[in-house]
């Protein structure tokens, strides 16, 4: 209900309609999140011809995508299944924060391997001397603490503000823009520093991948026609996942900022966003990826006992002298 006192939970209103059947979807798209993601880990751990920068990550990058999908789909699920879907006030600012923060590193991510992509074809002979083990983990440590870093002013301004009612959240879940909208007092400090948080995490990854495959592209074009197509089976995976990424959250981000959008579109577009691209991208990668198909081959080759035939020589007949 609206209350009129100081809020101290929210009430989530999104997919209220059609309830088990939303639960059932959510649910198939979760475990597929999960399987094929832990796939793409245990795998990449496992096989030692993915012992390879890429590999590493793509590791965490499917890590990424397994807490940025569990921090949402677990809490939808919980709420479809009740009558009324609620959520404290401190666990709403919790959620947005992971989310926001999950869904910027993994922009980091993708930016870390547009790099590695870029010195794998612009500069071959060097690759195995600027990609080392080092740099890798500090480019992943980078992306993730520019996820977590660059979020946590926005959402501290979330804290500030006072919430005196209504308490609903036009969304599937605790949505930046949907609860700063239920705030009692001024949002235009909200709504700057969200607005520049958008701009640095969506303009400054998508401007160095971009950066990186014009380099990519200016090499390809001097090259014979063998190794263009082995540099694009090498980036046509990297680059599929990309433009999923940047052009949902393009939608997402231009849904709240043109006023015909319906709430109900909005949430639509957010939903496929968060839960779609965490689910599509290992489907990517094993489809594209001859070397990670034939590390899943060889995997499942050792799970499967196969019985061995043993060859049945049959007994000579006695010769009588």
């Amino acid at each position: 209900m609206n209350v009129s006192g100081p809020v101290t939970y929210f009430v989530i209103e999104g997919l209220q309609e059609k309830k088990m059947l939303m639960f059932a979807v959510f649910f198939t798209i979760y475990v597929v999140v999960l399987c094929g993601n832990s796939m793409i880990i245990y795998l990449v751990r496992t096989d030692p011809k993915l012992k390879t920068p890429m590999y590493f990550f793509l590791h965490n990058l499917s890590f990424s995508d397994m807490v940025y999908a569990t921090i949402s789909i677990p809490n939808l699920l919980s709420g479809l299944l009740k009558e009324e879907h609620t959520i404290s006030k401190t666990g709403c600012i919790l959620q947005m924060y992971f989310f926001l923060s999950m869904g910027s590193s993994c922009r980091g991510i993708l930016t870390a391997m547009a790099f590695d992509r870029y010195v794998a074809i612009c500069k071959p002979l060097r690759y195995t001397t600027i990609m080392t083990k080092r740099l890798c983990i500090l480019l992943v440590f980078a992306a993730w603490c520019f996820g977590y870093g660059l979020v946590f002013p926005a959402v501290c301004l979330v804290i500030r503000l006072d919430f005196c009612g209504p308490n609903r959240v036009k969304h599937v879940l605790c949505d930046h823009s949907s609860v700063v909208r239920l705030a009692c007092g001024s949002t235009i400090v909200n709504n700057i520093v969200s607005l520049f948080t958008a701009l640095v995490i969506l303009l400054g990854t998508f401007f160095l991948i971009l950066a990186s495959y014009i380099e990519i592209g200016k090499a390809v074009y001097h090259m014979g026609r063998a190794e263009r197509l082995k540099a694009f089976t090498t980036c046509v995976s990297h680059l599929i996942v990309v433009c999923i990424s940047y052009v949902s959250a393009t939608c997402v981000y231009v849904s709240y900022r043109v006023a015909t959008f319906s709430p109900d579109a909005r949430m639509i577009v957010a939903v496929v966003y968060s839960v779609l691209t965490p689910a599509l991208n290992p489907i990517i990668y094993s489809l594209r990826n001859k070397e990670l198909r034939e590390a899943l081959t060889r995997a499942f080759s050792k799970c499967v006992v196969i019985p061995s035939r043993r060859k049945t020589i049959p007994a000579e007949s006695k010769v009588s002298k």
